[in-house]
């Protein structure tokens, strides 16, 4: 099992130079993949380019790239240039987002996610290959047919010559379609709020279906989900700063007929408990929808208590299907848990 970890967002040039020291100072302890996240925040690749810069060892993951933000090629483009920078050491994550990103602050419209996420990596993998780019989906058309420009369009092929041919592509993917696709063609699935008694019952029958369409020469689907860890005798209460994101996400992260993280929560098991975390959220009552957060469900998605009851969520978490573990490390030395947890995953 492989260690990765979401790289803080950051603010300010002191706030991203110190992110970056601390991946530098993680690589060091054994973390494999460091992922940089993208919502409306500062872009993923500027982050991306410098952690290429300051780091030797670690993989370096976009977490995701939104499908809708830039044209398919350019997602191959970046992709193929990040991994130069980084000596093959980048993954392409992407995925759909959300409405309220894509349409409110992107303006373009969110259609389609499914069969544009197959597309743009079909798009992308040609990219790599350095083909002449010919593509002629639903929802993509390279090159332009002349009837829809001036017909000066032509079947280009990268100029430089990637690093490698086959970037490893990662989709952020909850539900049972997109699910499904993603074992189907992706090296990589990055789920979210990963309850690990739950997987099998949630998503099993989704990841069988595509599995059972899955190319040989991808290997087997790296399930990349994990959440908060802090170890020691008196740390249970840490979970609790999980609260406000899975509240936000639970609560926010959609209208109240299309929330795709409230719908997950609900497939756990926790219906009613979600239904009052989205009415109080969308009332503006932040605090009070965080405090309707179950306990529960914090202490499955988390590994946090004494070492030898991380010891067993971690392997819950591998015997769930987990391949790369995704930490959240809390507590006065992030290294030492980094140092402590390669050695338990060996």
């Amino acid at each position: 099992m492989k260690l990765s970890m979401q790289v803080p967002y950051g603010g300010t040039p002191a706030e991203l130079a110190a992110a970056v020291a601390q991946v530098g100072e993680l690589e060091r302890a054994g973390l494999d993949i460091a992922w940089v996240a993208e919502a409306y925040s500062f872009d993923a690749v500027s982050m991306a380019g410098f952690l290429a810069a300051r780091t030797e060892r670690v993989t370096i993951g976009s977490a995701i790239l939104p499908i809708y933000t830039r044209t398919p090629t350019l997602l191959g483009m970046t992709a193929a240039g990040l991994d130069a920078l980084s000596d093959g050491r980048f993954v392409l994550g992407l995925g759909a987002s959300g409405p309220q990103v894509i349409e409110g602050f992107h303006g373009v419209p969110y259609d389609a996610p499914l069969g544009r996420t197959r597309e743009i990596i079909d798009i992308c993998r040609q990219v790599w290959r350095r083909e002449p780019l010919v593509h002629d989906g639903p929802h993509y058309h390279v090159p332009l047919p002349p009837d829809q420009g001036t017909g000066l369009g032509k079947a280009l092929k990268l100029i430089n010559h990637p690093v490698r041919d086959r970037i490893p592509v990662y989709v952020a993917a909850l539900g049972p379609k997109n699910v499904e696709m993603t074992a189907e063609i992706a090296e990589g699935w990055l789920p979210m709020f990963w309850v690990p008694e739950q997987a099998k019952a949630v998503f099993g029958e989704a990841l069988a279906a595509g599995g059972d369409r899955r190319a040989p020469d991808l290997g087997p689907l790296d399930i990349v989900a994990g959440g908060l860890v802090a170890i020691g005798e008196d740390v249970t209460g840490l979970r609790d700063l999980m609260r406000p994101a899975v509240a936000l996400y639970v609560g926010g992260m959609g209208s109240r007929d299309r929330n795709f993280y409230n719908a997950l929560i609900r497939r756990y098991g926790y219906e009613a408990e979600a239904q009052r975390i989205q009415d109080l959220y969308l009332d503006g009552k932040k605090n009070e929808a965080a405090a309707e957060v179950p306990a529960e469900l914090l202490e499955r998605m988390t590994l946090v208590g004494p070492a030898g009851y991380v010891r067993e969520r971690l392997d819950a978490f591998r015997e769930s299907g987990v391949t790369t573990l995704s930490i959240q490390p809390i507590g006065a030395s992030p290294v030492a848990i980094v140092e402590q947890l390669k050695a338990w995953v060996g």
